[in-house]
């Protein structure tokens, strides 16, 4: 089961970290973009060449010390197929170095497009008997709005598969409270998705007692996840919002369980663009993001040790 996995990487490296993989290419280091605009132009093939080395770096620089890399799909479909190429390439090369792979997808839909979706995203495809694997990653990020049986039909390939979804709950944007904070029958929206959560969780029950059915619960909102770490004691947690967001290692600390585990703790721009920070050059991105990864990594592990949280 992913849940598993993850939670056996999460111990033998002792990090809870999820390294974000959004590239902006306006923030890639002109050491790397400027070869590939040289040799293709500036055209959608150079992007996608210069995505694919930056990803590769930080990759090398971090596969030791996280249990995971999280790529945000848009930032690669902008691109159109030649940006799609880069994250199929990314997600392969994570999976070679021994990483799991969130892929950031946000995909739910009616019945039979969700499992096309998955299908996609987890699974695989049938070419009338052949058997073809596209996207697939270890987990993707799911949206709930149009109701549960769009989520049903991720659990097929969860379960089969062993592979993972976490479902949007409580997101860190600050317009999130426009629908998810509204009220009906005396509870919160996220509130009720929680339960939707907790509840199909019970299907993909793993050996260490938590489920491979997620939430994304934002760091931005610690009395909310707070409340919903109540809510969801088997659920495991992607929290993003952490770093560039405004979230810090203690407003995580309530997405916890009291054995340490239960998170994991999403950085994007603020590892892989570390580099622009005082002390490293364009050349060494990598060592950045490797120091930042660090130093986040630390930061949570202290926060779990003084609130009495240890998994280790």
């Amino acid at each position: 089961m992913f849940i598993d996995e993850l939670i056996r990487v999460i111990k033998e490296k002792k990090s809870n970290v999820v390294v974000g993989l959004d590239p902006r290419i306006e923030s890639i280091p002109g050491v790397v973009k400027d070869k590939y605009f040289k040799e293709y132009g500036k055209t959608l093939k150079a992007v996608a060449e210069a995505i694919l080395e930056f990803n590769k770096e930080i990759i090398d620089y971090v596969y030791d010390i996280v249990p995971a890399v999280k790529p945000q799909i848009a930032f690669y479909e902008q691109y159109g197929l030649e940006g799609l190429r880069a994250y199929m390439e990314t997600c392969k090369y994570a999976k070679q170095k021994g990483l799991l792979v969130i892929g950031d997808t946000k995909r739910g839909d009616i019945g039979s497009t969700s499992a096309a979706y998955s299908n996609a995203h987890l699974g695989n495809v049938n070419v009338e008997g052949t058997i073809h694997e596209t996207f697939a990653v270890d987990s993707i990020t799911v949206n709930p709005y149009m109701g549960g049986d769009t989520l049903e039909e991720f659990i097929k390939e969860i379960n089969e598969k062993g592979r993972g979804m976490f479902v949007l709950v409580k997101t860190s944007n600050k317009g999130s409270g426009q629908l998810q904070d509204l009220e009906v029958e005396g509870k919160k929206i996220y509130e009720v998705v929680a339960e939707l959560v907790d509840e199909l969780g019970k299907q993909t029950l793993g050996e260490c007692g938590y489920t491979s059915v997620g939430a994304v619960v934002g760091a931005t909102y610690p009395e909310q996840s707070k409340a919903l770490r109540k809510k969801m004691p088997r659920t495991y947690f992607l929290v993003p919002g952490y770093g560039a967001q405004g979230g810090t290692a203690e407003d995580i600390i309530h997405c916890f369980n009291e054995d340490g585990l239960g998170a994991v703790i999403n950085s994007s721009r603020g590892i892989i663009f570390a580099y622009k920070k005082d002390g490293y050059t364009e050349e060494k991105y990598g060592q950045a993001a490797r120091a930042e990864a660090l130093k986040m990594r630390d930061a949570i592990n202290k926060a779990l040790e003084l609130n009495k949280k240890c998994y280790y």
